[in-house]
């Protein structure tokens, strides 16, 4: 039957069309839900094998999508490290990022000589890097907030923002994001709209 064979077909293109993708969760969706079509498709056709193999990625894409969202909020996923501004690997990570950078934050300019420069790591990967400057009475300006790629779905912000206590040991209070930031993630992070930015304020250290 045509309509049969056009589910298998899109299946299978949705399983293909998953590989393709660099962010974590998104590969993990359309993996799962590729398999569970294939799974149904074979099942009805009575391709068995096929359907154990399915029922096995279905299986290991459902474990590993409860491990990304169960571990996003997680204070030991993530680690966030502060690192001189003229430091090596963080121009490396400026220089290979930059079109990415300037897709979302078209008036960056970067200043080795006002900003604090903050790497968030999973392990030893690079996860994200925020660049920070005093802008008086404890209030940070974000110059920078960038994650990359991989793991822009899963908000690693919050650690430096809420977790990490790297801001308020700072003696920071309060934290706004840089105007005009494409595509800002920080309404599910408890951001406050401030004009063409965000503002929050930080959880006291008491």
């Amino acid at each position: 039957m045509l309509w049969l064979e056009l589910v298998g077909w899109a299946g299978s293109a949705l399983l293909v069309w998953s590989l393709l993708q660099t962010r974590l969760l998104r590969l993990r969706v359309f993996n799962l839900a590729g398999s569970l079509v294939l799974v149904a498709y074979n099942a009805v056709v009575g391709v068995w094998p096929m359907v154990g193999l399915n029922v096995t990625l279905a299986g290991i894409n459902v474990w590993q999508l409860y491990r990304l969202l169960r571990t996003r909020h997680d204070e030991h996923t993530y680690q966030v490290v502060e690192v001189a501004t003229d430091d090596n690997f963080l121009a490396h990570v400026l220089r290979v990022h930059w079109a990415d950078i300037a897709r979302f934050n078209p008036d960056f300019r970067f200043d080795t000589t006002t900003q604090q420069a903050f790497l968030t790591l999973c392990g030893d990967e690079l996860v994200g890097v925020m660049l920070l400057r005093p802008a008086g009475d404890g209030v940070a300006q974000v110059d920078l907030d960038y994650v990359t790629l991989k793991y822009r779905d899963l908000t690693p912000g919050e650690f430096v923002f809420r977790r990490s206590g790297q801001l308020t040991a700072r003696g920071y209070h309060r934290v706004f994001t840089p105007p005009g930031m494409v595509a800002p993630y920080y309404g599910r992070l408890g951001f406050k709209p401030a004009g063409d930015r965000f503002c929050l304020d930080l959880p006291t250290t008491d």
